[in-house]
């Protein structure tokens, strides 16, 4: 009778139970009775409707056998479902669906590894099926987290750990392709689901030797490394999840790695982290990578005050990235990139010499130990800044440097971005040397097609500024840079190392006809240039850098930019240079004396070459051949040895070891140059840059000195003197280019009042005003004695207290009170 009522409860089952039965043998070892399921998969088609049913009879039939631990049954669950999904496309299958998630969620709930590992690649299938109609209510935040959670499997043994770490970094790679192609794909991107998805991609990234120590990342996989490796999987996993990223959603995609990185203290060292910013920017969409370096930019602002290693190590993420980034387009992030660094620049001065303040008294051994960490975090900072410099087009590298020198302290005023105040003198000149060495990096390779673009006035007048410190390395630095931008042919190592060239031309210069604009350049701005060569010779703490450089500043400037006004006035500055040696009003040393006379020589053998006039080349080879003899510490090569005798004193009427004004005149008159100019003694202007340098040679701006002579002198006296006339004044003043100085000083005051911020320009006026105010104070100072007799002159010299070699002009007054 049981048996009975048994087959008639059977006879009464609904039909897709009674098929869903069929499929399970009674030896599980059998396998899925493959007629049944064709069956079933007919009946699963032809009524689509029953799908729910059927799903739902399969999940409530799997959960039993989870709980029985009978795990042959539900393998075969598993595949039943796997060939339904595959085989249903239709709309009803969305409720099929949630029964089948529920079944893949209650196996990976299990704590078996071998059905985490069924229900993931049961959820890799259903991943890769393209379904009809988006689902707008399903949610994968279960599967984010337990997949998240196998990719840190900890197993005791190993391969059952890799196998689960695999499965979960798979069924991560699922959810991703699953989202992505969906309607609402942007949940995948939410902060709560990235900060799981990424860590644990990243975990696995790592070449893991135990699993408290992470050694650092997994070298770059070779062809014989098998797929089903947890890093290399995990890296196609992140490089494909980033490579989906779009522009709303690669904030929430980057950001996780800082915080991975700063868990595990990965920055230091930092292989790891410059391995995941390569895969992140090489990942992504060009167009995007401007997102990737604004976060490391925030993030460094985040641990500025991290120990210097960490910084250090993410400035150096920060070069890779923008390495990658500046062959491609990065928008607006050009500037932002270098004011960041040039603040933590700062920053990293003020450390170091605060703890240096800080701990006078401690061991030198630690402080000497906290400045060179310091010292990794500037070279780190002068790297990036040099290398996205020289990378940049060159319009924008041109804003660039424009940029960087506006940062350079200048001392004695307070208008800079970097303020040096609280860092004192030692800080600027710090903070000097680094921006320049950054700018130097920056400049190498640039090519301007007119040398007014390289050194526009707004940039030539800052940067020749430092070169007036007393400062031998900030001098070199400047001349450098100023090599790069003169420099439009690379000459400059043919030109390396001071010495005699015999033959010029074995140097095979290139160069090019002298432009119209380079001309009107050389008008305007060749003064500045001779100038702060002249005045760079003539500094105490020169060595044979200095003098190197200066003459290939001088070279570079006759082959760049000499046409033949320029090359009278390179020889007028040669012989000044030569008349500071000789006459020596300055003090300088017998070094330095020697080493100017050797740089003039070998300027002056280059130029006569250059210009080819053979009466020229005559007299300089007969001078250097006359030192080679009597006076070989006045060229190069014997001047600049480590052993060189020098001579106790230069004896100013031995006329053939100089060369001379007049017979450089006759020879070049000779050849048709209008040498008029010659004549007349080069002398520097005075500007406001002295008084900014701190030079203790330049310390007074004016001195006007007012002397009457007495009445008594001799008529020889009074009739030697010169009378002052306009004819006279004008002869003295060499106005070449005045009327266009002025024209431009006009131009650039009325642009700068129009365009400039009211506090630069008040604290320009404020900075003029005391400038004026120290004038008129000395000025006032002069003490007037009245001349004891009509007769008498008076004698006004106009000058600076750092120039001597000024003009001095009497004039003839009777009775004559000055107030």
């Amino acid at each position: 009778l049981s048996a009975g009522v048994c087959c008639c409860c059977a006879a009464l089952r609904p039909r897709y139970k009674r098929l869903v039965d069929n499929i399970f043998p009674e030896d599980p070892k059998d396998g899925l009775v493959k007629a049944d399921m064709e069956k079933l998969t007919f009946y699963a088609v032809s009524a689509p409707e029953k799908l729910d049913r059927i799903g739902a009879y399969l999940a409530e039939r799997l959960t039993r056998d989870v709980v029985r631990h009978r795990y042959g049954y539900v393998l075969i669950a598993m595949e039943a479902l796997d060939q339904l999904l595959m085989a249903c496309h239709s709309q009803s299958i969305k409720p099929f669906v949630e029964s089948f998630l529920h079944m893949v969620a209650k196996l990976l709930e299990s704590g078996e590894p071998k059905l985490q590992v069924l229900g993931t690649n049961s959820f890799v299938k259903f991943a890769n099926i393209e379904e009809d109609t988006p689902s707008y209510h399903r949610r994968y935040d279960f599967f984010v987290s337990r997949f998240s959670a196998m990719c840190h499997s900890c197993d005791q043994d190993p391969e059952v750990q890799t196998e689960i770490r695999i499965a979960g970094i798979r069924g991560i790679q699922g959810v991703v392709r699953k989202t992505v192609n969906d309607e609402l794909r942007a949940t995948i991107w939410e902060p709560q689901h990235m900060d799981k998805i990424v860590p644990s991609l990243l975990f696995n990234m790592q070449k893991i030797e135990d699993i408290d120590s992470r050694t650092g990342p997994q070298s770059s996989p070779t062809g014989g490394v098998k797929e089903e490796n947890p890093s290399v999987l995990a890296e196609n996993c992140f490089r494909e999840l980033l490579g989906r990223a779009t522009y709303g959603n690669m904030n929430n995609a980057v950001r996780p790695v800082f915080a991975h990185l700063d868990h595990h203290k990965l920055w230091d060292p930092n292989e790891f982290a410059v391995s995941c910013f390569k895969i992140i920017m090489y990942s992504i969409q060009a167009q995007y990578s401007h997102h990737v370096i604004q976060e490391i930019l925030g993030h460094l602002d985040v641990r500025k005050r991290d120990s210097p290693r960490v910084r250090a190590g993410i400035i150096q993420v920060l070069l890779e990235a923008v390495a990658i980034a500046a062959k491609g387009s990065i928008g607006p992030t050009v500037l932002e990139v270098f004011n960041t660094l040039l603040k933590h620049l700062r920053i990293s001065v003020d450390l170091e010499l605060g703890d240096r303040r800080s701990s006078a008294g401690s061991a030198t051994l630690s402080m000497s130990s906290k400045e060179s960490d310091e010292r990794i975090v500037q070279n780190a900072i002068i790297q990036t800044i040099g290398f996205f410099g020289s990378n940049l087009p060159d319009y924008q590298r041109s804003e660039i440097m424009m940029f960087i020198m506006s940062k350079v302290p200048v001392l004695g005023t307070t208008s800079q971005s970097l303020d040096p105040s609280h860092l004192g003198d030692l800080g600027s000149r710090r903070i000097q040397i680094m921006l320049l060495r950054s700018l130097l990096m920056v400049t190498s390779g640039y090519k301007a097609t007119t040398i007014s673009n390289a050194l526009p006035a707004p940039f030539l007048d800052p940067l020749l500024s430092p070169s007036l410190m007393e400062d031998s390395e900030l001098r070199q630095l400047v001349l450098e840079i100023l090599h790069n931008l003169i420099d439009r042919h690379d000459n400059r190592a043919k030109l390396r190392g001071i010495r005699i060239i015999p033959d010029v031309s074995d140097l095979k210069i290139k160069r090019d006809k002298i432009s119209r604009q380079d001309v009107s350049f050389m008008k305007k701005h060749g003064q500045q240039l001779y100038r702060h060569i002249y005045l760079g010779c003539k500094e105490e703490d020169n060595v044979q850098k200095n003098f190197e450089l200066l003459f290939t500043s001088l070279a570079l400037t006759t082959i760049e930019l000499a046409n033949e006004e320029v090359v009278i006035d390179l020889i007028r500055l040669a012989i000044a240079l030569q008349d500071v040696a000789i006459i020596n009003e300055d003090n300088l040393p017998m070094f330095n004396r020697c080493g100017v006379m050797a740089l003039v020589a070998a300027y002056l053998n280059f130029l006569s070459q250059m210009i080819a006039v053979p009466a020229f080349c005559q007299h300089v080879s007969k001078v250097i051949e006359t030192r080679s003899v009597e006076a070989s510490y006045f060229l190069p090569e014997t001047i600049f040895k480590d052993k060189c005798d020098l001579p106790k004193s230069l004896e100013k009427d031995e006329t053939d070891l100089f060369f001379l004004t007049n017979k450089i005149a006759e020879s070049l008159g000779g050849s048709g140059y209008s040498v008029e100019r010659l004549s007349v003694p080069y002398v520097p202007q005075v500007t406001d840059e002295d008084r900014l340098s701190r030079r203790k040679s330049i310390v007074d701006t004016v001195s006007l000195q007012v002397d009457i002579l007495s009445g008594n002198s001799t008529e020889d006296k009074v009739d030697n003197t010169e009378e002052i006339t306009f004819e006279a004044l004008k002869k003295a003043i060499d106005n070449n280019g005045l009327e266009e100085q002025e024209k431009e000083k006009r131009r650039l005051v009325i642009e700068k009042f129009q365009k400039a911020p009211f506090e630069e320009i008040a604290a320009q006026c404020e900075t003029k005003a005391n400038l004026l105010h120290d004038r008129l104070a000395q000025i006032l100072e002069l003490t007037i004695r009245p001349p004891p007799s009509p007769s008498g002159t008076m004698t006004i010299t106009a000058g600076h207290a750092h120039y001597h070699s000024v003009p001095v002009y009497e004039m003839k007054f009777p009775d004559l009170c000055v107030y």
